[in-house]
């Protein structure tokens, strides 16, 4: 809501957006492709590996083939003013991580595309979002993109694949899942965000996961602590006892099943705590 009105953030149509109430443009929008579907932009391949390779600023591309479209003047225009932007960069079909500050820092009709690049907002200081201008302020502003995008892209990832269920609870409400890594990332060999060392787990069960209070072996099946097991406290703690020697739900795809090798890695440091 602004002055009373309420100003859309996005164009559903357009990726390149400016309200009609505004000066400025105000945001842009890269669409993750549907399996399948046609890719329109070139962005919407490139710009999640320029990310992940560590690339501070990323490409983004015009809208169709004229520079002097009304869409990309508004990126130009972005660019001579220093406007930040918010950037709607998706992470599944129809779904957005929105990164705010975005600068727009190039802007080039021969290969029809911008160049943009993270900022930080500091809320503390109060004053307006400015573009990072030495190399280590990117790589630090990119570093929390970084961060975001690989949690959204891998909790999107990891909870579709289990058709939207909790594989140990079958709880079949997204909004209330986590995807639960096997192997933490901070492991550069077996960390990868990639769906075989994810699990979809409620909040309850991956807190528990986490704590080594329920283990996974790698046959699928769920091993409770003693810590839980000798205690005796009302039907939540039940709950957690009764899954004893359940089997998880797996996901259709054999490919996107708990990777064994990593289950095994896991259950070894549950057995030593439980």
């Amino acid at each position: 809501m602004f002055q009373g009105e309420r100003i859309p953030l996005i164009n559903p149509q357009r990726g390149i957006f400016k309200p009609k109430q505004a000066q400025s443009l105000l945001s842009i929008r890269t669409v993750f492709p549907r399996p399948g579907g046609r890719v329109w932009y070139d962005d919407q391949r490139q710009v999640h590996r320029q990310i992940f390779h560590g690339d501070i600023a990323v490409d983004y591309a015009f809208m169709g083939y004229d520079p002097d479209a009304a869409d990309n003047r508004w990126l130009r225009e972005a660019m001579e003013n220093r406007v930040p932007v918010i950037y709607f960069l998706g992470i599944a079909p129809g779904r957005y991580e929105a990164f705010f500050p975005t600068f727009i820092i190039g802007w080039d009709p021969t290969v029809l595309k911008a160049r943009i690049v993270f900022g930080v907002q500091d809320e503390a200081a109060g004053t307006p979002p400015e573009i990072p201008q030495t190399v280590p302020e990117r790589r630090y502003a990119l570093r929390t993109v970084k961060q975001r995008l690989h949690q959204a892209v891998f909790r999107e990832a990891v909870i579709a694949a289990y058709d939207g269920r909790c594989a140990i609870s079958g709880l079949p409400e997204p909004l209330l899942l986590d995807a639960a890594h096997i192997i933490e990332d901070k492991q550069e060999q077996f960390g990868q965000p990639i769906v075989p060392n994810g699990i979809p787990l409620s909040k309850t069960h991956h807190a528990a996961f986490d704590a080594h209070l329920i283990g996974i072996d790698p046959d699928y099946r769920v091993h409770v602590s003693d810590r839980l097991l000798e205690r005796r406290d009302g039907p939540m703690l039940e709950a957690l006892k009764q899954l004893q020697g359940s089997i998880i739900r797996l996901p259709a795809r054999e490919k996107d099943r708990p990777d064994r090798e990593r289950l095994a890695q896991r259950f070894e440091q549950f057995k030593a705590t439980a």
